[in-house]
């Protein structure tokens, strides 16, 4: 459990520092004109919105992961809720990739 608060509590940071996007629309955005370096999508997000990223993100060669609750994301973002976000910094991505590396509970997907 204990990682997954060091997973929210970095996009908290990458969040204040300017490094994230979220929503449907920026993310979209984000990954189409190649700023995206990660994106989380919510596990309680739509089937539809699953599929969508998936796709996209496997086009553009952006690596998507499915990690946390809504109300979380969204949460660690200073928002209300959240099912996709992007984080447009190597650093903070590569950061993340491995923490929710460690906890194995993600579908980390290149």
């Amino acid at each position: 459990m204990e990682n997954r608060q060091k997973v929210l509590n970095m996009i908290g940071l990458a969040t204040k520092a300017g490094k994230t996007v979220s929503g449907e629309f920026s993310t979209e955005k984000a990954v189409k004109t190649g700023k995206a370096w990660l994106v989380i999508v919510s596990e309680e997000a739509s089937d539809n919105t699953r599929k969508m990223f998936t796709n996209m993100c496997t086009y553009y060669h952006v690596p998507v992961c499915f990690f946390g609750k809504k109300e979380e994301l969204g949460h660690s973002m200073g928002k209300e809720f959240r099912a996709s976000l992007a984080i447009t910094d190597e650093g903070f991505a590569k950061t993340l990739v491995k923490q929710m590396n460690v906890n194995g509970g993600s579908k980390y997907e290149s």
